[in-house]
């Protein structure tokens, strides 16, 4: 290999380099919500089966209004279903938020929608449920949580029930401030997410108060708590290769990129004009695939970010 052609090899990796790098940016703030859009139909058929299994029928957000001579009713304690399975769905109309709850907040539960902590009771029982969502990535659900109002209504339908609860506080917190997951005497509810957009230096913390609820089981004084192995009902988390990703993974598919952008070039050199087009774009295509694997692998090995 001559010095020419090693520097003309060498800057097209340069040049490659630098278009993968500037492709991720994009796939980081819109691309990964197509690997939550896939988790998040798994999640609502989940929690669909979960209210068909127990002849459940819940009232439309809007046929809930809070009465203000009558304190809400709150759900009894239940065990929480298991890590990555649905817990319910969590409908925010002022910011047009209407998604389904994981249980689990560890970076694969995160990337499939808002995680309820698992050290925290369910929306509507007495306590303060906690839940965590992205702000910039897959699908961003928290994006706009810094637009609520006080008094503002949040919906979370869970196997339990229908509850609102109405927006009392927002605060920037730091990272390491626990304190606003404490328990709490009341049914409260709790979202955080990172803040600013786009930084990890600080949590943006709202609080809400239950208002108004509507019981799956009024007449009930509690409901048998759920297990993934009930007979005929079973429960499987929401895990996919798409939300996954390894050191190993990331560096095979980064080579893989790397080989195939060198080859395409060398390839292009080689192929008579009249049919540079048909194998440019189907170079493109395998090109395109690799890299969407590359990038779902590489993904979640980044520092987190809500």
């Amino acid at each position: 290999m001559t010095l020419t052609t090693a520097r003309l090899v060498l800057g097209r990796i340069v040049l490659t380099v630098g278009v993968i790098i500037l492709l991720f940016i994009p796939f980081l703030l819109w691309g990964t919500g197509l690997i939550t859009q896939h988790s998040q139909s798994q999640l609502r058929e989940q929690f669909s089966t979960a209210l068909a299994h127990e002849q459940i029928g819940l009232p439309r957000t809007t046929e809930l209004h809070p009465r203000p001579d009558t304190a809400p009713r709150p759900a009894p304690k239940v065990a929480n279903p298991p890590a990555g399975t649905a817990v319910g769905v969590i409908d925010i109309p002022a910011i047009h938020l209407d998604m389904a709850i994981i249980e689990g907040t560890d970076t694969t539960q995160l990337r499939a929608g808002p995680g309820h902590y698992v050290t925290t009771p369910l929306p509507g029982e007495i306590g303060n449920a906690a839940i965590a969502g992205h702000r910039t990535t897959y699908l961003h659900p928290f994006y706009n949580l810094n637009e609520l109002q006080s008094g503002d209504p949040i919906y979370v339908s869970t196997i339990q029930g229908l509850f609102e609860f109405q927006v009392a506080s927002l605060q920037a917190v730091s990272p390491t401030d626990v304190a606003v997951v404490n328990p709490t005497p009341f049914p409260e509810l709790t979202l955080t997410t990172c803040n600013p957009r786009y930084s990890a230096a600080q949590r943006l913390v709202l609080h809400a108060l239950l208002t108004a609820s509507v019981l799956a089981h009024p007449a009930s004084s509690g409901i048998p708590a759920r297990s993934p192995s009930t007979p005929g009902h079973p429960v499987p988390s929401v895990t996919s290769a798409e939300t996954t990703g390894s050191w190993p993974a990331a560096i095979a598919w980064g080579l893989l990129v790397l080989v195939l952008s060198v080859g395409l070039w060398s390839i292009g050199r080689l192929v008579p004009g009249g049919r540079r087009l048909p194998v440019a774009v189907g170079g493109l295509v395998v090109w395109l695939g690799a890299l969407y694997f590359f990038f779902t692998a590489a993904a979640p090995l980044l520092p987190a970010s809500f």
